[in-house]
């Protein structure tokens, strides 16, 4: 909900729009299954590619950086177009660097915080690819998506978060000259809070205006969070626009500080957190849903008349532990009627009982996150927030609100635990693993015994 970019351990790490050739690119399998009934599934070969964001951008006639700890390299990067055509982005090395592992087919294991040889990295971000140059588009309405997640190393502060943006299926490379180097790169990252640490934005760098860790414009695009969870609080939540594609913000458009409410996205969402919405006892350790273990996550996108071309009117969630079929939670607050699952007239009771912005009706609820459903990259990642140190998540929010309030409290964690210098100390060894990636046909990808 209010992710921002972890901040980075590489004084080298940035992104760039050329392509390097220090180190090859060779994308980590991680095939998934396309189903059409339960047991009628075929296996797709799919990969992964870590963002653009995380990789080492250099000079194009050597090894200087375009970034590092002091900032933009004045020289290679006088303004935006010059620096994109000066730096080259080069391929990574996924394990020893980033701690990007694949301990089984199918299967994608993400370390928060990994030595190397420069120091550390902290997070990191990952898409699925189709193929070398192209990411992996899914079209959600009228369809399930599911996977296995195991939360159990991941402690307060920290959100294993899976989700779909949506961006350029090339990663950009058509729409805008000055990049280069496309998905297979993992280029053109945008999502619904417009982030403004995205270092090259439709082509060109971020120069303008950068100060703390983020430059004049932002990467906006509608976003939908499967999962963004840890092993004490998870959420899923639709985040729509005005706009259908990635597209580059600047001032009231991104939504930021005051204008929160007159930007292109969405940055609050509609969430459906079981702590947040009543129910303290679901999910958690040795709770109904038990984090110690691996949890499936079933989630349904329902159209109005049952097909792909329809109006989306609501998004379902199920759970399968131990061969059992875990219905959501449902909501327990006088004024919202006890549903577990997100549809429009649930947000806007959810609004209303919270004392929140209903930004959501106002863009258009789930007809304008349908539209958006239809072409969408998946993302999947871990990492800590410098922003609010995940109390929107995990903890109460706002900080200085009354924790006995319908909607302040979202977990069970304590304020300070996941501030970033605290959990980076303390939990450098969590991890998450993501696995057995189903996608298809309404009650096609899952079973109970």
């Amino acid at each position: 909900m209010f992710r921002t970019l972890t901040a980075l351990s590489f004084a080298s790490l940035v992104l760039g729009q050329q392509v390097g050739t220090n180190t090859a690119e060779k994308h980590p399998a991680m095939p998934i299954s396309v189903c059409t009934a339960v047991g009628s599934c075929k296996t797709e070969s799919t990969a992964v590619t870590l963002d653009a964001n995380w990789r080492w951008t250099h000079a194009t006639t050597g090894y200087t950086n375009c970034f590092g700890g002091e900032g933009w390299n004045a020289t290679a990067c006088p303004d935006g177009k010059t620096c994109a055509a000066n730096c080259a982005l080069d391929g990574a090395d996924y394990g020893k660097t980033y701690g990007v592992s694949t301990p089984s087919s199918g299967a994608l294991r993400l370390q928060f915080v990994t030595k190397n040889d420069n120091g550390k990295n902290v997070g990191s971000r990952l898409y699925l690819m189709a193929s070398e140059t192209k990411y992996r588009l899914f079209s959600l309405l009228n369809k399930e998506f599911t996977l296995d997640v195991d939360t159990s190393k991941l402690p307060c502060g920290l959100n294993g978060a899976v989700y779909f943006s949506e961006m350029d299926e090339d990663g950009g490379l058509k729409r805008f000259s000055g990049n280069k180097a496309g998905a297979k790169y993992g280029t053109g990252y945008c999502d619904s809070q417009c982030p403004g640490d995205i270092k090259f934005i439709n082509g060109e760098a971020n120069v303008d205006g950068w100060k703390d860790g983020a430059g004049k414009f932002g990467a906006c695009c509608a976003e939908m969070d499967i999962w963004e969870a840890n092993s004490d609080a998870t959420a899923y939540t639709p985040h729509p626009c005005k706009v259908t594609e990635q597209t580059r913000c600047d001032g009231t458009d991104c939504g930021n500080g005051d204008d929160r409410y007159a930007g292109l996205c969405d940055k609050d969402g509609c969430d459906f957190n079981s702590f947040r919405m009543g129910n303290q006892d679901f999910y958690g350790n040795g709770k109904t849903v038990d984090t110690t273990k691996p949890i499936t996550i079933v989630t349904q996108f329902i159209t109005n008349d049952g097909t792909d071309t329809g109006t989306l009117s609501a998004i379902n969630r199920f759970y399968v532990q131990s061969g059992k079929v875990i219905p959501n939670s449902l909501t327990v607050f006088e004024g919202i009627d006890p549903v577990n699952h997100i549809s429009d007239n649930y947000c806007k009771q959810q609004k209303t009982v919270f004392g929140d912005n209903n930004y959501f009706g106002t863009i258009g609820g789930l007809a304008a996150m349908g539209k958006s459903l239809t072409k969408m990259v998946l993302v999947l990642s871990v990492w800590d927030d410098y922003a609010v140190s995940m109390n929107w998540l995990d903890s109460k929010f706002p900080g200085e609100a009354d924790a006995t309030k319908p909607g302040v409290a979202r977990g069970r964690c304590e304020p300070t635990d996941g501030e970033p210098a605290t959990v980076e100390a303390a939990h450098p060894d969590a991890y998450v693993v993501y696995s057995n990636i189903k996608f298809g046909a309404i009650n096609s990808t899952f079973t109970a015994k």
